[in-house]
């Protein structure tokens, strides 16, 4: 376990919210000087608690649909599971690939154009792997809400609100040029990569680019630029929760008692699984049972289960389409 002092924990939150701000922005908000940001960042990831910083892309403006994919396996070896896991992260439009531990062993999540696209890719997929799956899961996501990392700093209040921004199944969609996806494809896994490096990879001026990543944010592609943490290094896990309602119109109530506990990450909103799927960033498994049941006595006769998955492994995560 690593301990990390007060001034670290700003230093992260603040990257979170703002991964491309400068290290005298930072500074000035944690009050340190910039030499000594820069030093405790570099620490950061020379000890591998900060993994990468990447950014928060609204592909649903682009035009993508969003299909999830939870897999529980049988009769499987590690080398088909492998070759299962490495089907998903090499597909270009894959967004998310994870392992679990409890109801659903591989989750993931891609992007499509189209619904026939989607088939494409799963036909495949069961042509080579069908008997290996015990159980498959297809849904739509519909809305995915994110939170700042409040857990980070003890006793910490922010009066803006927890909610730092959602991406939304039917928003209105935008156009981009090839530029301005050459730059999100580089930036989407390197949010800090400078202004300098992607102008010399994209043979364009910095002032073009700055441009560009400016007006990408003011329309809504770009979310965020965040900081990736290396949650076991912190003694931290993830925790996935499914809850199924009894009585839906409770829904928007839970969801507003959830939103202002810093334990909460992010929500996912999606056809064809549980009503509300929250994820809890806490200590361990005894903790979130006390979670679970603040909930069910906060809303008793409402919620019909409750069921939560532990995060194993992240094989990928990245919110666009890759350029081949």
């Amino acid at each position: 376990m690593t301990i990390l002092d007060i001034k670290d924990r700003k230093i992260l939150y603040e990257l979170d919210l703002n991964a491309r701000q400068s290290l005298t922005q930072i500074g000035k908000k944690v009050g340190l000087k910039k030499d000594v940001v820069s030093y405790r960042i570099n620490k950061l990831q020379e000890e591998g608690i900060i993994k990468n910083f990447w950014t928060a892309i609204n592909t649903f403006k682009l035009g993508y649909l969003v299909f999830r994919i939870y897999i529980t396996f049988q009769y499987v070896n590690q080398n088909v599971k492998n070759e299962i896991i490495t089907q998903f992260v090499d597909y270009k439009n894959t967004w998310t690939v994870k392992s679990h531990q409890g109801q659903i062993d591989l989750a993931s999540v891609i992007w499509v154009r189209n619904i026939f696209e989607f088939y494409q890719f799963w036909e495949k997929l069961l042509d080579d792997y069908e008997d290996y799956f015990q159980k498959s899961t297809v849904s739509i996501y519909s809305q995915a809400i994110c939170y700042k990392k409040s857990y980070l700093i003890p006793n910490y209040n922010d009066n803006s609100g927890r909610k730092m921004y959602s991406a939304t199944s039917g928003e209105s969609i935008i156009k981009i040029d090839k530029i301005d996806y050459y730059i999100l494809n580089q930036i989407a896994i390197n949010a800090r990569m400078p202004i300098v490096d992607l102008a010399n990879k994209l043979d364009c001026s910095s002032s073009t680019i700055q441009y560009r990543i400016k007006n990408l944010i003011k329309r809504g592609i770009i979310n965020a630029f965040r900081v990736n943490i290396n949650l076991s290094k912190l003694h931290l896990q993830h925790y996935k929760v499914d809850i199924y309602l009894r009585q839906h119109k409770q829904k928007k109530d839970i969801i507003r008692f959830l939103e202002k506990k810093p334990y909460l990450e992010g929500l996912n909103l999606a056809i064809g699984w549980a009503d509300i799927e929250p994820e809890f960033i806490v200590k361990n498994v005894d903790e979130l049972t006390k979670i679970l049941s603040e909930i069910n006595s906060k809303f008793p006769d409402t919620i019909k289960k409750q069921s939560f998955w532990i995060t194993e492994h992240n094989y990928k995560e990245r919110w666009l389409p890759e350029l081949i």
